[in-house]
């Protein structure tokens, strides 16, 4: 009212015009940038009506026209329209023309052109009570009229071509006709279309199996028809599963409630895919979760009155629904994988299909325990495996063996590890050793390198001196300044020592798989020395040894000579054993007073049992065993030994595939170089030599190697590898570093195990290729001479009445031949 008031008085002072006080309100009502209400309009324009803007020009003060505001509206519309129309092309502005006049397009009827204008087919007069009902109701009649009105036919849009524009058109069905009630057109309800970002689950889409056609089964039916159902079935399953999954790896915070309907298709109950869809589902899942899951381990501690911050709550209920998931999918592999574990006194027996399906669901848990070790109910998954390596389904205990030994290779921190070493020695106990053998295999896999059993007491003497020697600087009667110095020295190595313990935590945990791990071969070897496992023991102890304490070495090596004297051990466990007492004699073992002399007896009787059949595998046991007694204890050894066994892996390379030939030439060589004495097996004359060499005699120190010389290695150099024959023909040259007869620099540089593995067939693969054969010209033959029959006749009537002639008979038949 005050404003109103004031602007009455600014007229009467200004002599302002109504127009412009009119318009004056209109802007105040109106807001940049907001869109006003339907009862704001009307208000503006019933203010413009009532001030006399119906007017189309006002008189002004000098006598000039001024332009209302309906003219700057037409004069601002038309300017923006003109601009628009510059922007069509004429093609376009002619066909819109003809579709306005023709009224081909249902947004196109309602545009009234000039001539219905000029024909007086305006709108109604508004005659009611309430305007704004009458506007509604006229719109609904115009709109209902133009669908009656209209053609069953749907216009599509239409196709630009180099003659001109084609109009299509399509019959619609009568179920698209607008409804009708009491003779009244119904009301069109509004529909809202939603963005697809906004669905939380991809489950929202149908795939039901209605619309397969359903097999009457009393009607006859072939057996391509039932593959081609069971195929169209399988196929929306499979879009089903893609779907869903694909939602939860683009966006997994918003979309981890489509792991329900993926869950519910594990339990797939229709008979024609029920076996193929749980594959599909839990190969699926197992690739999500190898991509959702995190890398930490998910713990939520509740702590009361604390006011968490909303990313903080957000991330707490996706890591808690997360970790639901997970654990409904490890509970129904589990499920699935049952039909593989036998009880005692279950005599039912499993399908094949279900076995299949039992195989992919091990695999599927093997595969998330290689990817996220170190996640939630990874124990779980340890334990779980464990017990499949026992399992009597060969599959099932490779897809076990092969992933403890990846987790094993890969594990940089020794938990994962130490906890499934425990579980493999609560198996072999509860199943008395009697396991498989892939129970302990899986254990020549673990990462122990230099592991040290009394590095808790050196650590524990270390610092206690260190707290000793501070205690003494503070007692000392010196200078402040050099306490003060000597006090940071003593913390600095203090903190040195702390930060080295809390490094060693890995190491520590590797100590304690040490422990396990030896109190299984120890048991091994102590109570069940007749067990399937002891060729396994045996060779964990070779690979390990140099992690045993020294205070047990003399009992270990007592313990193994008995073993060998009791005769019921095979070539394989005996080289192991040999194996295991110089591993062990080679490093901490070498201050024990033990004469080795009866193991030596043991390797050189059994060398020859390895040859290129079944056995060949086993020459890598024989290779590790000879380096570390002629290479690395060689100064223990005795001329006639070295010569002995020099002189037994020159007859062995005459019995090995080529990369077995080279790796005992790389032991020659070694030997050869290393030890002066070892020329005397390369000269020919053996007058130097005691007596006569006996290839057959056990004992190596008496078997007059010294006499004998390497004539195998003549042999050799007309091997069929060309790697073989190059190593002979350097052995019998001396094996010279340099100069004539010397190795190529990349084969000389190989030690024998290289040579072995690097040069290995069992691919079938020859290295180095075998070049193509060369093309040979065939010779002309020579020809032959014939005698007729009648003078060979003749010839033996007249050699028969003198035998002195028999000789020359023979001689030129000879001759002819």
């Amino acid at each position: 009212m005050v404003k109103q008031k004031a602007l009455k008085k600014a007229t009467k002072s200004n002599k302002v015009s109504k127009v412009k006080l009119a318009n004056q309100k209109a802007n105040k009502k109106v807001r940049p940038g907001k869109i006003l209400s339907r009862q704001a309009k009307k208000e503006a324009r019933k203010s413009l009506l009532a001030s006399g803007a119906k007017a189309k020009k006002v008189p002004s003060k000098k006598g000039q026209q001024t332009p209302t505001v309906e003219e700057h509206n037409e004069e601002d519309e038309f300017e923006q329209g003109a601009d628009l129309l510059s922007m069509v092309e004429d093609d376009d502005l002619e066909f819109i023309k003809k579709s306005v006049t023709d009224r081909s397009y249902q947004l196109f009827k309602q545009i009234r052109s000039s001539a219905d204008q000029g024909s007086g087919k305006g709108p109604r007069k508004k005659k009611r009570r309430n305007e704004e009902e009458e506007e509604e109701d006229e719109l609904e009649n115009e709109f209902a009229e133009t669908i009656v009105s209209a053609p069953k036919q749907k216009q599509l849009l239409p196709i630009k071509t180099s003659h001109g524009l084609v109009i299509r058109q399509v019959d619609c069905d009568d179920a698209d006709e607008v409804p009708e009630k009491a003779g009244r057109p119904a009301k069109q309800a509004k529909k809202v279309e939603t963005p697809e970002i906004e669905k939380e689950s991809d489950d929202e889409l149908d795939f039901t199996l209605n619309e397969v056609d359903e097999i009457d089964p009393l009607q006859p039916i072939t057996t391509a028809q039932l593959l081609a159902r069971r195929e169209a079935i399988l196929n929306k399953r499979k879009f089903h599963i893609g779907v869903l999954c694909s939602g939860i790896i683009e966006n997994p915070e918003q979309k981890l409630i489509n792991f329900t309907p993926l869950l519910e298709m594990m339990e797939e109950t229709h008979p024609e895919v029920k076996i193929s869809v749980r594959k599909l589902v839990a190969v699926s899942l197992l690739e999500v979760f190898k991509d959702v899951l995190p890398s930490y381990y998910i713990r939520h501690i509740e702590i009361e009155k604390v006011q968490l911050k909303k990313v903080t709550i957000a991330l707490r209920k996706f890591e808690q629904d997360l970790l639901a998931a997970y654990k409904k999918y490890l509970t129904k592999l589990e499920a699935l994988s049952s039909c593989l574990i036998r009880k005692k006194g279950d005599t039912r027996k499993s399908s094949e299909q279900e076995i299949q399906l039992g195989v992919v669901s091990v695999k599927c848990m093997a595969e998330l325990l290689v990817a996220h070790p170190y996640f939630n109910f990874s124990n779980n998954l340890a334990y779980f495996l464990v017990t499949f390596l026992d399992n009597s389904n060969s599959a099932v205990r490779d897809i076990a063996r092969d992933a403890i030994k990846r987790v094993f290779k890969e594990d940089k921190r020794g938990d994962i590890s130490l906890e499934i070493v425990k579980r493999i020695n609560g198996l072999v106990k509860r199943r008395e050793h009697n396991a498989h053998p892939h129970v302990l295999e899986v254990l020549l896999s673990l990462r122990i390198k230099d592991i040290n059993l009394d590095k808790e007491k050196e650590d524990d003497l270390q610092q206690k001196k260190l707290k000793g020697r501070k205690m003494k600087i503070l007692t000392m009667s010196r200078t402040e300044r050099k306490r003060e110095k000597m006090l940071k020295e003593v913390n600095r190595e203090l903190m040195e020592t702390e930060a080295e313990e809390n490094k060693q935590k890995k190491q520590q945990a590797f100590t304690e798989v040490v422990k396990v791990v030896f109190m299984i071969y120890f048991r091994i070897l102590k109570q069940e020395y007749n067990s399937k496992l002891l060729s396994v023991c045996l060779e964990g102890l070779a690979k390990f040894s140099h992690c045993i304490n020294l205070e047990y070495y003399h009992d270990l090596v007592n313990c193994m000579n008995e073993l060998m004297e009791s005769g019921d051990l095979g070539y394989r466990e005996q080289l192991h054993i040999v194996q295991t007492v110089f591993t062990i004699l080679s490093g901490q073992g070498e201050m024990l007073t033990i004469d080795p002399i009866r193991f030596y007896t043991h390797l050189y009787r059994n060398m020859l049992q390895i040859h290129a059949g079944k056995t060949h595998s086993d020459i890598s046991i024989l290779a590790r065993t000879v380096e570390v007694m002629l290479i690395k204890r060689r100064k223990k050894v005795s001329h006639q030994r070295v010569l002995a066994f020099t002189k037994r892996l020159a007859t062995l390379s005459l019995h090995l595939l080529h990369n077995g030939s080279l790796s005992c030439l790389g032991h020659i060589k070694n030997v050869i170089q290393l030890n002066k004495f070892a020329d005397v097996l390369l000269d020919l004359d053996l007058s130097g030599g005691q007596g006569l060499y006996d290839p057959m005699l056990e004992e190596p120190e008496y078997c007059n190697a010294s006499s004998s010389s390497l004539w195998e290695v003549a042999l050799l150099q007309r091997h069929y590898h060309p790697h073989v024959r190059k190593y002979s023909h350097f052995i019998a040259s001396g094996a010279p570093p340099t100069g004539a007869g010397s190795l190529p620099l990349d084969l000389a540089k190989l030690t024998a195990d290289d040579l072995l593995f690097q040069y290995d067939g069992s691919s079938v693969a020859f290295n180095p290729a075998i070049p193509p054969p060369k093309k040979v010209i065939a010779k002309q033959k020579a020809s032959k001479h014939y005698i007729s029959i009648a003078s060979l006749d003749e010839e033996v009537k007249r050699v028969m009445e003198s035998p002195d002639k028999v000789v020359n008979f023979y001689s030129a038949m000879t001759k002819h031949r």
